[in-house]
């Protein structure tokens, strides 16, 4: 599920700024160290979907087309 989306846009060009909004739900195993300091270990993600991406560059969001990462195949 936590696959890296690959995002145009079609107003400017941009390939490689994004502002994207990632709404979450995850399950982790919280550690504290006997001095009070956490570490999260064991994380998984349960849930996951993108509400936005707006381009970095030009500020569309409308532009914005996810693309084929030749990556992730």
């Amino acid at each position: 599920m936590n696959t890296v989306n690959r995002y145009r846009c079609n107003a400017c060009g941009n390939l490689t700024r994004f502002d994207v909004i990632r709404m979450q739900r995850t399950a982790e195993f919280h550690h504290f160290t006997t001095d009070g300091k956490l570490a999260i270990e064991d994380q998984k993600i349960l849930e996951e979907h993108i509400e936005s991406v707006q381009c970095r560059w030009c500020e569309s969001g409308v532009d914005v087309v996810e693309i084929q990462n030749p990556s992730n195949q």
